[in-house]
């Protein structure tokens, strides 16, 4: 049977990277985008980023802010996969460099619906259809978040942003003890995409051991080479 692959987030090389590594073991997995419509100084204001639709993407539509579009991606994920047998989630926003003067209504907006609540709906989604099926693996991977230090040009939404998606992941993984799939977490570098570590990220899952389960996984290039 085809092992069919879910890889979730914003547009970023690390999600580009995982999306690499799934076609290692895949002839094609399936990918939702979050848009990227926030602008900033540095970045302007961009569209939503377009995937390929030939080669070993499947791109799927995901209206992050929806309820609905995230029932949606599940149920065509399933239909162009045959069955979702491994879903990766990757958090890793977009800077929003800015003071809180020029921070607009709309940017918080559309972070809280896209970044935060989106991920929400969509975990929610993907537990009852792996609990539905008896098995799979759901991941979650985001970077560490720190909040020290002073810096005049902080992003002011992305580490509250990914925060809140290690918040949720941690109490659903605090609570998948008795669950027939496994529930991971990873934690990525934060300076961006590291083949070491996408590499590490399948090994585990692969591997599929249950001293793993609910647990936050964190990278170490002395143990992966180990």
């Amino acid at each position: 049977m085809t092992r069919g692959i879910l890889i979730a987030g914003n547009d970023s090389p690390l999600l580009t990277a995982v999306g690499a590594e799934a076609v290692k073991r895949v002839e094609s997995y399936a990918s939702a985008l979050i848009p990227s419509l926030v602008s900033s100084p540095e970045r302007g204001s961009n569209p939503p980023p377009k995937q390929e639709s030939g080669g070993s993407v499947m791109p799927l539509s995901w209206n992050p802010a929806s309820s609905i579009s995230a029932r949606t991606l599940v149920l065509a994920a399933e239909n162009r996969l045959g069955k979702i047998n491994d879903a990766i989630l990757v958090c890793l926003p977009p800077a929003v460099f800015k003071t809180t003067e020029k921070l607009t209504p709309e940017e918080i907006e559309f972070f809280v619906n896209n970044h935060i609540k989106g991920w929400f709906f969509l975990i929610r989604e993907l537990i009852q259809y792996f609990r539905r099926i008896g098995a799979g693996t759901l991941s979650f991977v985001a970077p560490e978040v720190s909040f020290e230090g002073k810096n005049v040009n902080a992003d002011l939404l992305g580490p509250p942003t990914v925060a809140s998606f290690r918040a949720f992941a941690q109490s659903i993984l605090s609570l998948s003890a008795n669950d027939p799939f496994q529930l991971m977490g990873f934690t990525a570098p934060e300076a961006g995409p590291d083949g070491e570590f996408v590499e590490w990220l399948f090994k585990v899952i692969d591997e599929g051991a249950k001293k793993n389960r609910g647990r936050w996984l964190k990278f170490s290039k002395l143990k992966f080479f180990r």
